[in-house]
């Protein structure tokens, strides 16, 4: 998925997937002017599609891989 840095807002766990209703890591900004918001998978999922019709596209997914700033050493 291409990321696109944007002035929108992060996205948070009140953002739900359009799909499944999954916490949104993804915001597509269409070149009609909506947005839809997708979970990591449906992203995915959707990626080739989304591309053709997307002005921008805010991607947030390393937000699953990475380790918070609070975690102790043992998880890191």
């Amino acid at each position: 998925m291409t990321t696109v840095l944007t002035s929108a807002s992060p996205l948070t766990a009140a953002d739900r997937c359009d799909r499944c209703g999954a916490q949104a890591y993804l915001r597509v900004v269409l070149l009609s002017g909506g947005e839809l918001l997708f979970c990591a998978h449906h992203g995915r999922k959707f990626e080739p599609e989304l591309k053709k019709i997307a002005a921008e596209i805010q991607d947030e997914t390393e937000r699953l891989t990475s380790v918070p700033a609070s975690a102790s050493e043992e998880e890191r």
